[in-house]
């Protein structure tokens, strides 16, 4: 019993150290006094309470105080911890929008909180749009195919130096529209020219006309220069497209003259089928000549002299044709 006594109070000790250091873990989770030790140094004005009502709200003080204490450094005392603290609660980045502040600050942009934070909660990284703001951004064009008034395919590449538009940055359009209003241009250019070797030998003529049209209205970016890295050239448009043609009017040509030839074959078995109906018909007529000609002897309306002369006149016929076509048949060898 002696022994559990003392050996309760022996660790007696140590459960007391750590109970306290729980209770110093939760402190400190809940008073960052190290942090508020901070903020006191830096010269921010900041409560161990009013950190301590940060975790009751869930806003981690760790986010909120040293943007806090980068501002009052920048010299922006203007941004107070209500601000900061209800653009992370509407979800937006308070690190990023502080050194977007100080950076447009010490470049002289004027760019005013609530500016910013508009600009952060729109889902545009507000830093990078004052760093772009500063240093101008080159943007490279996918290759820009067009075809002048000759017909011949220019392949061009162009260099957008942009620069973000601080006051258009909520609402803007962004890049791809840019890209698309360029290469609109550089099409429109390149088509309206006469001859694609005067596109060829004055490329600047293409970043002209495309800077006069004012491409970068209604976006978030500001169009610095445009400038034409390559130019190639393409395939004969005009010549493929006579070629094209061409073969078109052929196969019509093709397809009316099968149509004639078919129409001209059958009116031919038309007029075949019509001569065997003829045929067929006198055939059918010489039939009768027999029967008739019986019927006239039974009748008495026909002698055997009549018969003869009838016979007589046939074989005169028949010489005088036989004659006629061995006459045709000689001169037409002669000829």
């Amino acid at each position: 019993m002696e022994g559990l006594l003392l050996g309760s109070l022996a660790a007696s000790p140590w459960i007391i150290i750590g109970l306290i250091a729980v209770v110093l873990a939760i402190f400190f989770h809940y008073v960052p006094f190290f942090l508020w030790l901070s903020a006191s140094v830096s010269g921010v004005r900041i409560s161990l309470i009013q950190l301590f009502l940060m975790r009751i709200r869930h806003v981690p003080p760790h986010t909120i105080v040293p943007a806090m204490i980068e501002a009052h450094k920048a010299g922006l005392d203007k941004i107070s911890r209500d601000e900061l603290e209800a653009h992370y609660l509407a979800g937006g980045h308070v690190e990023k929008v502080v050194h977007a502040l100080v950076s447009a600050n010490k470049a002289n942009i004027a760019l005013p909180f609530d500016m910013a934070t508009a600009i952060d909660l729109a889902g545009r990284d507000v830093f990078q749009a004052v760093q772009m703001s500063v240093n101008p951004k080159v943007i490279d064009t996918p290759p820009v195919t067009a075809v002048a008034k000759n017909g011949i395919q220019l392949i061009a590449k162009a260099r957008v130096t942009v620069r973000a538009n601080i006051n258009q940055l909520v609402g803007g359009a962004g890049e791809e529209t840019i890209l698309a209003r360029v290469g609109e241009g550089i099409v429109s250019s390149i088509g309206s020219a006469d001859d694609h070797a005067i596109v060829l030998e004055n490329p600047d003529s293409i970043s002209k006309l495309v800077l006069s049209k004012g491409l970068d209205a209604g976006t978030a970016f500001e169009i610095l220069s445009i400038d034409i890295a390559d130019i190639d050239i393409g395939r004969n448009i005009g010549a493929a497209l006579q070629i094209d043609q061409a073969n078109a009017d052929k196969n019509i040509a093709q397809a009316k003259a099968e149509e004639r030839r078919a129409m001209a074959v059958a009116s031919e078995q038309e007029m075949i089928a019509k001569a065997q109906e003829a045929r067929a018909q006198v055939i059918a007529a010489e039939a009768e000549v027999p029967k008739a000609m019986a019927e006239a002897f039974r009748s008495g309306n026909m002698g055997i002299m009549d018969y003869y002369r009838m016979k007589n006149i046939q074989a005169d016929t028949d010489m005088r044709e036989k004659i006629v076509g061995d006459n045709s048949t000689q001169e037409k060898t002669i000829d």
